[in-house]
């Protein structure tokens, strides 16, 4: 079983998290930014208290910062491949 998100699971935390409903496709598309679905540091923040939670590993310092959904997976699913 892999501990690694993609899109699917990130719309569905984010709309748990952050209250804030986006479809995975939505997220996926190239030039996309939170800014564009209403979502912030603190809603992600939200997000990153969820998966650690959930999934029992910590994540990269930072990640609530991301400024996209693709940098936020890499950032996330890397803290999953570190072992952090």
């Amino acid at each position: 079983m892999s501990n690694t998100i993609g899109y699917s699971e990130l719309a569905a935390l984010i709309q748990a998290r952050a209250g804030v409903t986006v479809a995975p496709a939505d997220l996926e598309q190239p030039g996309a930014h939170f800014d564009d679905f209403g979502v912030d540091s603190l809603g992600l923040l939200g997000v990153v208290g969820e998966l650690e939670n959930s999934k029992g590993f910590k994540v990269i310092a930072g990640a609530e910062s991301a400024k996209t959904p693709s940098e936020f997976l890499h950032l996330v699913n890397s803290s999953v491949k570190a072992g952090a």
